[in-house]
């Protein structure tokens, strides 16, 4: 009788230290959390339907998933919140994305939230009517954001009109300047990405005298998640894409109270969010032509000193957290 007794007692020993183990080491019984950089961009307004909805945290819930938001005003911030593992999922543009790769971040490009090509525009001031088009800024001053997006449009449009950036003087300023400068005549056009461009010309202080879509900018933006995170966690990745994807077809038809709250999220107003969502294509997925548009920035980054070498943008997409997700359900 003894004998049993040990053996039965030695056995739920056994049993009770493997379930300790288990739940110290294993996501069983063990709440995970997933912290979830966002920017106000128009680029990325579904994101910011989801964060007023709940949908992300209501489908993350049976899996055990608390949801942290980190809110940034840019990029290269998102970047360093990656990298420091305090944040584990972030919405991107494509400079931030192509330089923290080339930084050597251990992060993996695993969707595109949006692309546009005519979120990124040339401005002049509105009442200025010598400046109708790249071609009349020979010899110009010209603002941007220097290193940006933005910087590459003005290379691209200088080119299709015959010039390159010596035959211009770029004036380096910050997106939030864009309205001084074209106001008080500083400079005599300036390049710069929405919400920015619907501000200004909306309010009267801008009109718009060249798009992406002039050229070959895409202006595809990213999901971009550190590869310790989404090696442990895939499922939490492919609900994300799959509830954002939810906000992109919901979004033109949400309730008024909820799209007030975007808007405010963004300070646009409701009008001003729908009128920006048509300038975005949603798919998600990164497909062959983001990946190409991503590797542009990289090229022209490297053209401008920004980097020292090109890579390959195609070895850091992942699109398995897409495909096994329902996000395609939504975008039918």
């Amino acid at each position: 009788m003894k004998k049993i007794t040990k053996v039965v007692v030695f056995a739920l020993a056994a049993i009770c230290a493997f379930s300790g183990c288990s739940k110290k080491n294993g996501s069983a019984g063990k709440q995970r959390v997933v912290n979830i950089a966002i920017q106000p961009s128009a680029a990325f307004m579904p994101i910011y339907l989801c964060k007023e909805k709940g949908w992300i945290e209501e489908a993350l819930a049976a899996s055990q998933v608390q949801v942290k938001w980190n809110e940034f005003e840019s990029g290269p911030p998102i970047n360093e919140s990656l990298a420091a593992g305090l944040s584990d999922i972030g919405t991107n543009g494509d400079v931030p994305t192509v330089s923290a790769i080339a930084a050597g971040q251990k992060v993996t490009i695993v969707g595109v939230p949006g692309n546009g090509p005519d979120a990124y525009a040339m401005l002049a001031k509105a009442d200025n009517s010598a400046i109708k088009s790249p071609a009349d800024l020979k010899g110009k001053k010209i603002a941007t954001v220097i290193g940006s997006t933005g910087h590459n449009l003005t290379k691209k449009l200088m080119e299709k009109y015959g010039m390159t950036l010596d035959d211009i003087e770029l004036v380096n300023i910050s997106a939030g300047d864009v309205g001084i400068v074209l106001s008080t005549n500083q400079v005599d056009a300036a390049v710069i990405w929405e919400p920015n461009v619907t501000r200004l010309v909306d309010n009267g202080t801008a009109k718009i005298i060249a798009q992406g879509s002039d050229t070959n900018l895409r202006g595809t933006n990213t999901f971009l998640a550190r590869n310790d995170y989404i090696k442990n966690n895939p499922d939490v990745i492919s609900i994300i894409l799959e509830q954002y994807s939810r906000a992109v077809k919901a979004l033109p038809t949400i309730d008024k109270e909820t799209l007030q709250k975007v808007a405010d999220d963004l300070k646009l107003s409701q009008e001003q969010v729908l009128k920006l969502y048509n300038k975005y294509g949603f798919a998600i997925q990164c497909d062959e032509v983001d990946t190409a548009a991503l590797q542009d920035t990289c090229h022209f980054l490297v053209s401008i000193g920004r980097l020292e070498n090109e890579y390959q943008v195609k070895d850091y997409v992942d699109n398995s957290y897409y495909n096994n997700s329902k996000a395609k359900d939504y975008l039918k």
